[in-house]
Parts: C-alpha cells; structure tokens; sequence
C-alpha cells in the first residue's frame, strides 16, 4: 500500500506524546494508519547531533518524520538523516503555536510567510525520494483564513508538496496557550472541504476535534482523501482505532483491548529487560479500556504500579485480570 493511502487515517504527531512507544501501542490495534513522531528539530539532528530521536522500530511502520524548522538549508539536511533512518514521509510542523516555537520562527507563525515555506518544502523535496508533506492551521491571529489559507497551499504545492494535513482552526500566536489553541478557536471544517475543490490534484486529510470512526468516515464520504485524529485516538485508542483497519481500509479485523494488551508484552519484555522502565511504555497504555468495565483499575494499578523496581509484563498481566474480573461482573449484573 502507497503512503498515500495509509494516509486515509493517521494519528497526529502530538508532543509529549506519540513517541516510539505510544506508536507501538497505537500500531497494535491498526495495521494500516499512517503514524507520525512527535516533533524533531531540524536545528537538534543537524546542529546537536541529537539523532538518538530518529530512533524507531520498524513494526511501527508506516511512520513519518515531523520536522520543525524554518532553514531551508537545515530542514534538507533533517530530512535526509530522516530518511537514511528509515522513515517513509517527512513532515513539516506549521501548525504549533507554542511559545518556544515561534521564537524558533517555526510552527503555526510560518503560516505568515508561506514563501518560506515553499522554499523549506523545495529543497527537502530535492534532498529526499520520499513524500514531503506539510502539517498547518487555516490561519492565525488576524489573518482572513478565506484568503490565506488557499494562497498559502499554491504556495507549497507549487513547491512540491502533493499532501497537507490542516488543522481547521486559527493558531492564536498572542494570548491563548497551546492547550487553549487546541479548543478556543472555533473550527471550520467547510473551510477545508473547499479546500478540495480549489485543488483536487492535492490529497487532503483534515485535523481538529475529531473523537470517532463514525465521523471519520463522513469526511472521507463527502470527498476529503484522509483524516487526522489527535487527542481521541490517544485517549480512547481502542474506541477509536480498534476497527480502523476494517471500516476504512477494508481489511483485518476489529481490534480488542486486551488483543491489544496482549500483543505489547513481547515489546514490553524486550524494553524493560534492556533497562528500561515500564512506566515509559503502560503511560501510553492506560485509555485501553476507556468507557468499559474496569477502566478504572486498570489505570490505577499501572499508575501506581509501573513506577516500582522491578515492575514488568507481569504487573500488566495482573491489572489485565482485574479487567476481565470487571468486565465479567458487568456481565453477570447486566
């Protein structure tokens, strides 16, 4: 399958959150959605050296490479560290509104300078064979979306971007933080859907408070080529990814939460057997049974659990059974 169609569903690229190990997560219970990293630095792999955060296990593909940055120079190089690594796609950030980035001059404040962007998006395309696709917001502050945002998209696909993400929201760079940027500005999604009819040769997913399948699937019907889901898919994954394969891609099957569980334990071995701690990985793992019986254990015993000496695949097994234990009396009492 071409990158392209992985891009029907793909889990947005989140700080703090969608790193190697919620990826493996996130890949237990959908074979075919595109993952992304979080956000990389071109300045941290070019200028620091820091390639440690190209790190990445293959069973995670396909996977893409989000790059933050605004040399055009240095992105070229990101990209090609991020490429020889392996990954499928590299991704440009425009669409952070954190502080530390728009004093870096990368994120949602080069939607101001979209001829920067083409020229960031131009000489990653001639450094890399792979996709370079772009991740923005409709607009920010004071900006007129209605006119910005197709302006900003000939731009890029002038340059040679053939995929964009868009986050249908305003980034407002001035007096609302990350997480309120994340629900303050309202979203408008008929916006993006004119998007494609302005440019039909350009694929298109649309990001941006979206919680289910159900709604997923009525913006591939009304015409758009994909979407990205945040917050949702990790807060509630099996809800939301469990019968991704199946609904939109029209292959596998339905997804369980203990499947899921089940499947990480070989990974969850190999990691803390390595040294590492387990913590690093159940984090990621405690929205499994969100909206059924047992949830509630489950998250208490790996919070409270996976930060001991020791703790491993059997910590996990054991909150498993809690589950199960729930699960059954909800059934018994139902």
């Amino acid at each position: 399958m071409q990158i392209n169609q992985h891009a029907k569903l793909s889990i947005a690229p989140m700080m703090d959150w969608t790193d190697r190990h919620c990826r493996m997560v996130h890949r237990q219970l959908t074979h075919q959605s595109l993952l992304y990293t979080e956000m990389v630095t071109s300045a941290a792999l070019v200028r620091g050296g820091a390639l440690h955060l190209l790190a990445f296990s293959p069973d995670e593909h396909p996977v893409a490479l989000q790059l933050g940055g605004s040399d055009p120079k240095e992105l070229a190089q990101a990209a090609m560290l991020g490429q020889t690594a392996g990954y499928r796609e590299i991704n440009l950030n425009v669409g952070c509104p954190s502080d530390r980035v728009q004093s870096g001059c990368f994120g949602a404040v080069l939607m101001e300078n979209p001829g920067l962007v083409a020229d960031c998006v131009s000489a990653m395309r001639e450094a890399v064979d792979i996709p370079v696709t772009v991740k923005c917001r409709i607009g920010v502050d004071d900006q007129n979306p209605d006119e910005v945002l197709p302006e900003f998209l000939a731009r890029i696909v002038a340059a040679g971007c053939e995929r964009v993400s868009i986050h249908a929201r305003k980034a407002w760079l001035q007096g609302l933080s990350p997480k309120e940027n994340r629900d303050i500005p309202p979203l408008d999604y008929p916006l993006v859907l004119r998007m494609k009819e302005y440019f039909p040769n350009l694929h298109i997913s649309i990001n941006g408070g979206i919680t289910s399948l159900e709604q997923a699937v009525g913006f591939l019907e009304a015409g758009l080529d994909g979407v990205m889901i945040g917050r949702a898919a990790y807060h509630t994954p099996t809800d939301v990814l469990g019968a991704v394969d199946p609904v939109i891609f029209g292959t596998g099957k339905v997804v369980t939460g203990e499947e899921a569980v089940h499947a990480m334990l070989p990974y969850i071995e190999a990691h803390v057997t390595g040294g590492g701690r387990l913590a690093q990985i159940t984090r990621h793992m405690l929205g499994l049974f969100a909206n059924r019986p047992g949830a509630r254990v489950w998250r208490r015993m790996l919070s409270e659990g996976a930060h001991l000496p020791n703790a491993g695949p059997a910590l996990v097994l054991d909150a498993l059974a809690q589950v199960r234990h729930h699960q059954e009396l909800a059934q018994q009492s139902g």
